[in-house]
């Protein structure tokens, strides 16, 4: 199992960027997929999270700005960000496989190898 992430890239605060994840080697029928990150010597935390029946749940920091989406045909989950900040700057990972407790780390089981997005001043 597989879970590559792109969309990543440099951009002005203010700006947009849209990632996108795509699973290959299974479906994740019944469970959430989720967006963390993580900042230079900060851990990692959770961004958003689209359940299977698509309800979403969002970090404080990102409610309003940030819009996840999932296409379950393609095995795919969809990070729309918007009015970028500086502080949004991090590694960006998604996640699949939870269940219960979608804002919890340790509750996803699949793990993408991250995409750095830098937000300039």
């Amino acid at each position: 199992v597989q879970l590559q992430a792109s969309g990543g890239g440099v951009v002005q605060a203010g700006g947009s960027l849209r990632l996108s994840c795509a699973a290959s080697g299974r479906t994740f029928s019944g469970a959430a997929m989720a967006w963390f990150r993580q900042a230079p010597g900060k851990e990692r935390e959770f961004v958003a999270a689209i359940s299977w029946r698509t309800n979403t749940y969002y970090a404080d920091s990102v409610k309003g700005r940030f819009s996840i989406s999932r296409d379950n045909a393609r095995s795919t989950v969809y990070l729309q960000m918007n009015s970028l900040k500086p502080e949004d700057t991090a590694v960006y990972y998604c996640a699949a496989g939870a269940r219960n407790n979608l804002y919890q780390l340790r509750e996803y089981g699949y793990w993408g190898q991250g995409t750095q997005v830098t937000v300039s001043s």
